[in-house]
Order: structure tokens, then C-alpha cells, then sequence
């Protein structure tokens, strides 16, 4: 009797602490909120937490930077300790922590820098409400391929019979999803559902390595994306339900780069809409929207010219020297005087001034040398622009920072009048962002703040203008 009560008390006992493990080990399911403190700065992160066949999964959010869901490494949980990376082009960073009293708190190191993080339970955040009148047309997922690479997207298709004229939406820079969704705004997704009430079939498709696609975006340049879209116009045209004559793009931002030069490699391309679209050399773009954005921020007119000429400065010894040792020196002298101008409390998170100044000097060659950067710096679009022949619009916003209103719509228009285009409109949207949200300043430091919807008449000029020149289904 004695061993049975024996067994059976060490049986519980045994249980009581497996239940304890399982549900510290589970317990950090879910949303965590909170924020990273480095440099005397703060910034915003959510952190998701799920368990997937066993094993905790983790992805991250930085709501002000406007990213959403990138994949955390090395997620490890042994309660209390925690710890996960997040890999970025530059470099890593690591996250080492503790969780108590419903608390998440810890380390944050990256590049030579150490911050503070700190996190508690939350909520997911709210997704954008999906349109309020129910949905008049059909959406379908689809997949199609360019090459090797699969790419995963959704199509909206009007209910209405027969072959409908078609878009291929085409993302901005950087790694992007289907609805180009930047702090929490779906903008593709609002565009699509505009145009497919219209009578008009919309595919946008996840970013390379994004979401349902397969590759890498970060390997790929301008001239890739342009194959991907392409790839994408011929998936459209060999449905039974799309016009095959009628299949235009839309493109923002880097999009609107993509578009003219996929139009130029093929007679396929039906129309192209180019929104906030660059004119000029890529070079110039990225010292322009430099400039721009820090006068728009407050910063002092000396420390603004200072950073440009030191920016000037590493473009040209990356473009113009094969050896990486020499260049890293420079920036390692560039990266030594902003190390100077620091107040004290950004220095006192520089764990070894020496490491620092190497890991930023050897991330900012990585991502100046890229391929994607490479392309982007010394491609001139309007040679491409001139051999563009189907119908054209071109869309700015007045107080679009990052491309320019005047300048970049000065320079399409004149290289497609040079190459002979007999059909092509060019609107600044008056008060309107990078986003063409209404705007005041233009600062993408704002665009989190505004409302999630365009400027008024903007969606209607879009549509009308397609109109005018495919054939709407009755």
C-alpha cells in the first residue's frame, strides 16, 4: 500500500511539473508589445509568437518603419530566458531576454550597438477593414512563373461574363506583398477593389521571397521584377476570361520604374500607368529624396549639405574602385564623424567604438554594392521611356518627397514625346504624398499618421482614363 501511495504521489508530482514546463513553454504564444530603446531613441515593435508542428515560430513588426511580419532566426524559449534574430541585409540582430512577471525584457545588439527591449502581452493589431459593400466580382488565388521562380498572387475578376481587360499591379522597392501594405494601409488591395467594381481584372503578386512567392528580392534588380511582370502579362492573356489585347500595368514608385521597362521589352503591354514613377537617374533620385526629406524633418542646412557631400563621396568610390578595403577606410571616416556629432547618450550604447565603426562601414558597402542598388543608381529610365509606345499616364504627387513632382514628370514627358508616344497624360495630385494621401508636409515620417485613403478624384482618374481606352464588359 505504502509503494502504491508512493508511486502514485511521485506520478503527480512528476505531472504537476510537466504541466508547470508546458505551460511556461506556451505561454508566450501570441502578440507581444513594446518597444526597442537604442541610441536615445524608441522605436515601436510587435512581436508574434506560434507554435508550428512543435515548434515556436516568432516574426516581428516595426509599425513606424512600416514593416510587417518579417521572419525572426534562431527563435529559442527555455522560460524564462528568450531569444531570437532578425536577419536584415546589413546585418543581424540579436534579441536575448528574460520573461517575468508577464514581462518580456532584454538585450538588443546589432553591428556594434546595444539597446534595451522590453515587451508585454497584447493584441494583434487591427487588420484595415475590408471593404464595407460586399464584394461585387470574384477573387481567385492564382500562381504562375517566371523561370524558376513562382510567383503566388490574387486575381479579382468582374462577375459579369466575357473577356475582361486586365491589370498587373507592380510594387515600390524593398521586399513588398501583394497589397504593397505599408503601416497597415493595403493599397493595392484598395486599388483592385476599386478598379474590379469597375468592370476591370486585377493580379497583384507577392514580392519575390514575400509571402506565397518563391526567390529573393534582395538578389534580384529592376530588370528582374521588369521578367516577373512579364511573366505575369502572359499568365493574363492566356486565360479564357481576359482580353488578351487589354492587359495594362499599374506600377508605384519603383513600380512605376518596372512598368516602362517591361513595356519596352514586349507589344504585349496593352497600357501603362505609372504612379510616382522616376524620370531621372537613379543617383540623383537618391540624393534628391536625401535632401528633401531631411529639410522636411527640421535638420540643420549645414549638418543636410554635410551628409550629402559624404553620401556623394561613397557613391563615387564604390562606383569608381574595384578594392573593398579602400572603400570600407572611407566609410569608416565617414562613419567616424557622425560618431563625433553624437550626443553622449547615443554614444553610451556604442559597446566598442572600433567594432561599431567597422559593422557600419561593411553595411553600408553591402548594401551600396548590391545588385539592386548597383541597377538602381546608374539606370536612366528615359531611354527606356522614349521606345515605349502603348497609351501612358503618368501620376504625381505635389508633395511627394521621395519622387519628386516636377522634376520627374519634366523628364517622362519629355522623353516620351522624344520617342514619338501619340498617347500619354501627365496630373500632379495637388497636397498629395509619396502615398497620395493628403498631405502637409510630404514627410514619410508622417505617413503613418494620415488617414488610409488617397486624395480625392484619384481612384476616378485612374479608372476613367482606362476606360477611354479598353473595353468594358456589359
Amino acid at each position: 500500500m505504502k509503494k502504491q501511495i508512493f508511486f502514485y504521489l511521485c506520478f503527480f508530482i512528476l505531472l504537476s511539473v510537466c504541466f508547470q514546463y508546458a505551460a511556461t513553454q506556451t505561454k508566450i504564444e501570441g502578440t507581444w508589445i513594446g518597444v526597442v530603446e537604442v541610441m536615445g531613441q524608441k522605436l515601436d515593435m510587435r512581436v508574434h509568437f506560434k507554435i508550428e508542428e512543435g515548434e515556436l515560430k516568432a516574426s516581428i513588426d516595426f509599425p513606424q518603419q512600416g514593416i510587417k511580419g518579417m521572419s525572426l532566426k534562431e527563435v529559442l524559449y527555455e522560460h524564462p530566458k528568450i531569444s531570437f534574430q532578425l536577419e536584415t541585409p546589413a546585418a543581424v540582430a540579436f534579441f536575448e531576454g528574460v520573461v517575468e512577471a508577464g514581462k518580456i525584457s532584454g538585450e538588443f545588439k546589432q553591428s556594434g550597438i546595444k539597446g534595451r527591449f522590453h515587451l508585454t502581452p497584447g493584441k494583434e493589431e487591427e487588420e484595415e477593414p475590408e471593404p464595407s459593400e460586399p464584394l461585387s466580382y470574384d477573387e481567385e488565388e492564382v500562381t504562375f512563373k517566371n523561370g524558376d521562380i513562382e510567383l503566388s498572387g490574387t486575381l479579382t475578376l468582374p462577375k459579369k461574363g466575357g473577356r475582361h481587360p486586365a491589370i498587373v499591379m507592380i510594387t515600390g522597392s524593398g521586399p513588398q506583398n501583394r497589397d504593397e501594405e505599408l503601416f497597415g494601409w493595403k493599397i493595392f488591395r484598395d486599388i483592385a477593389d476599386h478598379l474590379t467594381r469597375n468592370g476591370i481584372a486585377v493580379l497583384r503578386y507577392d514580392d519575390r521571397g514575400v509571402g506565397g512567392s518563391s526567390g529573393n528580392v534582395l538578389e534580384a534588380t529592376s530588370e528582374d521584377f521588369a521578367n516577373d511582370v512579364l511573366a505575369a502579362v502572359q499568365f493574363l492573356r492566356a486565360r479564357s476570361d481576359i482580353n488578351p489585347n487589354q492587359v495594362g500595368l499599374c506600377g508605384h514608385s519603383e513600380g512605376g520604374l518596372v512598368a516602362p521597362l517591361s513595356a519596352s521589352k514586349s507589344k504585349d503591354v496593352a497600357f501603362i500607368i505609372c504612379i510616382s514613377g522616376t524620370g531621372i537617374i537613379g543617383k540623383e533620385i537618391l540624393l534628391t529624396q536625401m535632401e528633401l526629406i531631411a529639410r522636411a524633418d527640421g535638420t540643420p542646412e549645414q549638418e543636410i549639405q554635410k551628409n550629402m557631400e559624404e553620401v556623394k563621396t561613397a557613391l563615387e568610390l564604390i562606383k569608381e574602385s574595384q578594392n573593398k578595403d579602400k572603400v570600407t577606410s572611407v566609410l569608416m571616416s565617414i562613419v567616424s564623424k557622425q560618431v563625433e556629432s553624437m550626443t553622449e547618450e547615443q554614444k553610451k550604447d556604442i559597446e566598442d567604438v572600433d567594432v561599431y565603426l567597422k559593422n557600419q562601414a561593411e553595411g553600408m558597402y553591402k548594401q551600396f554594392s548590391s545588385a539592386w542598388f548597383e541597377f538602381f543608381l546608374e539606370y536612366d529610365p528615359a531611354p527606356t521611356l522614349e521606345k515605349v509606345a502603348c497609351p501612358v499616364l503618368l501620376l504625381f504627387g505635389e508633395l511627394d518627397l521621395q519622387v519628386p513632382a516636377e522634376m520627374n514628370n519634366k523628364a517622362m514627358v519629355k522623353a516620351l514625346r522624344k520617342g514619338g508616344n501619340k498617347d500619354f497624360t501627365a496630373k500632379i495630385f495637388p497636397k498629395a504624398n509619396h502615398l497620395f494621401q493628403s498631405a502637409e508636409t510630404g514627410s514619410p515620417s508622417n505617413y503613418a499618421k494620415l488617414p488610409k485613403e488617397f486624395v480625392p478624384g484619384f481612384l476616378d482618374y485612374i479608372t476613367d482614363w482606362i476606360k477611354r481606352r479598353v473595353d468594358i464588359a456589359i
